[in-house]
């Protein structure tokens, strides 16, 4: 099976600065993956023409099962909340999904630590640091029915603050204890490969520069493993008309 994560920008293109879902499903089309976790999804934004992306993004693919997971409610950016599940349709939301090809046994979310207040943070290219508000972070996990039987895969995307994403992803792994393995982590983590590995004492499946998508020097997006997941061919680095990041592709074995 293809294994995918893409942090998809909300469906823009920092070309044009336009999303166009036609684009979208175009791109989601080509990186022809069995198992997919998008970030930074939109759904209900006037900024994406109100479209439900993790919906585009499932037709696309051709998902039986998908889920969209809300961060905050409001807008990015602007007006917002952290969100609490109990939204109400139509309401603009921000977050993350995973998508299948396979049947879903279960579904889990799981809402990490935030970040209260403004926090200095220091960015590459800065002569010093700059005070920031961090947005509610979430993850969704699926238990999924798999051709060689059953599998947990979970999406997310972490805090850009060093020390937090370290305290997120901590604790994203440690509410995943006792789920069914094999067990796979997908996400932009806002790490590089060597701090995600020690700190979710996970194996990781791929490796490749995906940030930024024009010249990218640095992998932030990552494919987790613990447990009999193996990897059948080389992981793929794919760039995508839309995005700031690449997508990350890798065909595995699970069992």
């Amino acid at each position: 099976m293809r294994i995918a994560t893409f942090n998809i920008l909300h469906g823009r293109s920092p070309e044009d600065d336009r999303v166009d879902v036609d684009r979208l499903a175009a791109a989601v089309k080509t990186l022809d993956a069995d198992v997919l976790a998008l970030q930074e999804v939109d759904r209900d934004q006037p900024r994406s023409m109100n479209a439900d992306l993790t919906a585009v993004a499932a037709e696309a693919m051709g998902a039986v099962d998908h889920q969209f997971v809300a961060a905050l409610s409001g807008t990015p950016g602007g007006t917002w909340m952290a969100a609490t599940g109990d939204e109400q349709p139509g309401a603009a939301s921000y977050g993350v999904a995973l998508l299948s090809r396979y049947p879903v046994v279960s579904w889990r979310v799981v809402r990490l630590p935030t970040l209260r207040g403004r926090v200095p943070v220091w960015f590459r290219g800065t002569r010093a640091p700059q005070l920031v508000s961090e947005e509610p972070r979430v993850a969704v996990a699926a238990v999924i029915d798999g051709p060689t039987g059953q599998f947990t895969v979970t999406c997310t995307h972490l805090s850009f603050v060093p020390y937090w994403n370290t305290v997120q992803l901590r604790r994203l792994v440690r509410s995943l204890r006792g789920t069914r393995e094999p067990l796979v982590v997908l996400g932009d983590l806002n790490m590089e490969p060597p701090k995600a590995a020690r700190v979710s004492g996970l194996r990781p499946l791929a490796a490749g520069l995906t940030f930024p998508a024009d010249v990218p020097v640095r992998q932030l997006d990552h494919v987790l493993a613990r447990g009999s997941v193996s990897v059948t061919g080389q992981a793929e680095v794919v760039r995508l008309p839309l995005s700031d990041h690449r997508a990350l592709v890798v065909p595995c074995a699970v069992g």
